[in-house]
């Protein structure tokens, strides 16, 4: 590969981490706490090609007189570069599901405290399933709880799933909860659910995956940052 070409595709990958950090698309491969080292990386990628092309565009100046011919076909491994980068892909989502094994959130010793009043109660997957899991005490137990992810399809069983990271979408697993009562919707289709916890479903021997009879249901949009941690 030619070094101009090399220059150009160090300023379009620069220019590709600058646009997916500004734009939000970056937290469909990293947490939110990363979008400063996204920026501060394409910043000095853009700035490193951008200089070694003004370098280079001199030194051509000085040496050559319009009798260099580049070597267009080069400029075709621009466009891999722009489709990997350039074109987001969507979040992780049932695919994912079906490929990884669902686990529980950390074991906690700590006693749980009550849920807050209310008729229905928000609560993150990962809250809901560590409730569901490990607290003695059955503080989910008898309360109408709201949940948001999105569908999946397994083993004859519909599940509302959401992926974890820990720090980007390499490591990502996904924590489900099996959804009784009628469900219509495809795979990847984001759900706002209510509904009650069926206690003692979450187990080792199931992955740690609670049945819940639900009470409703609403499509939503999927959230801007798609993805627990």
């Amino acid at each position: 590969m030619r070094r101009e070409t090399q220059n150009v595709l160090l300023v379009l990958l620069g220019g590709a981490l600058l646009k997916i950090g500004i734009n939000g698309d970056y937290l469909r491969y990293v947490k939110p706490s990363q979008q400063v080292w996204l920026l501060a990386g394409g910043a000095v990628m853009v700035a490193l090609g951008a200089v070694a092309i003004l370098r280079d565009l001199r030194s051509r100046g000085r040496e050559q007189h319009g009798h260099h011919h580049p070597a267009r076909s080069a400029w075709l491994l621009i466009l891999p570069v722009l489709a990997v980068f350039l074109i987001a892909p969507p979040a992780l989502g049932s695919d994912s599901v079906t490929r990884t094994e669902a686990r529980a959130p950390a074991e906690s010793q700590a006693a749980f405290p009550p849920l807050p009043p209310g008729d229905e109660v928000p609560l993150s997957l990962t809250e809901f399933i560590t409730r569901a899991g490990w607290d003695p005490g059955g503080s989910l137990n008898g309360r109408t709880v709201q949940l948001t992810g999105f569908v999946t399809h397994s083993g004859g069983s519909v599940l509302l799933a959401r992926m974890v990271i820990t720090c980007c979408a390499a490591d990502a697993y996904p924590l489900t909860v099996r959804m009784r009562g009628p469900v219509n919707y495809p795979n990847d289709t984001w759900l706002q659910i209510t509904g009650r916890v069926v206690p003692g479903t979450a187990t080792s021997a199931n992955r740690y995956t609670p049945d819940f009879v639900l009470a409703s249901l609403r499509r939503v949009a999927q959230p801007a940052d798609p993805y627990e941690d």
